[in-house]
């Protein structure tokens, strides 16, 4: 397995090898109370999202942001620096997401990528397709979120991989 860090330069399909482990590269990102509540008013509106007191009462015991926030994070993470596609960040699917345990405020978030499986596209040389799990870690290097997806990928060139 092969580990690196990431500069700005874009990668291409031919340039991703499966058990190849990506970083992001940038500040992590720091979850606070406000961000967390203004998430969670707009787009999961339940209790251990929106109030601290009422939260300490739930299943999580205090306040936590939404699953959906943390993927949103994490799709920031990626495009400014953990996995910097050429192209961008396209994808055809997700075959699993899992939040194992909740972010906090105070929290600072930042994600690593698994190259999983590599393929040339049969239909379109000029692109591919990349598996990946991209698992987004707490400031402990504890996982908050596991996410395995499939990623449409340009190619540096329409040649066999």
């Amino acid at each position: 397995m092969t580990t690196e860090t990431l500069t700005a330069r874009p990668l291409y399909l031919e340039d991703l090898v499966p058990g190849a482990i990506h970083w992001s590269d940038g500040e992590p990102q720091e979850m606070d109370a406000g961000s967390i509540r203004a998430f969670a008013r707009q787009f999961d509106p339940q209790p251990f999202h929106l109030d601290e007191a009422l939260a300490g009462a739930t299943f999580f015991r205090g306040l936590a942001a939404s699953g959906w926030h943390t993927a949103a994070v994490t799709m920031k993470l990626l495009v400014e620096g953990g996995l910097p596609l050429a192209g961008g960040i396209v994808g055809a699917g997700v075959e699993e997401v899992r939040w194992p345990r909740p972010v906090r405020p105070g929290d600072r978030l930042r994600v690593e990528t698994e190259v999983l499986e590599v393929r040339p596209s049969r239909s379109r040389p000029e692109q591919g397709l990349a598996k990946v799990r991209t698992t987004t870690l707490n400031q402990r290097g504890e996982p908050v979120q596991v996410m395995t997806s499939t990623l449409v990928v340009q190619r540096r060139t329409s040649s066999p991989v």
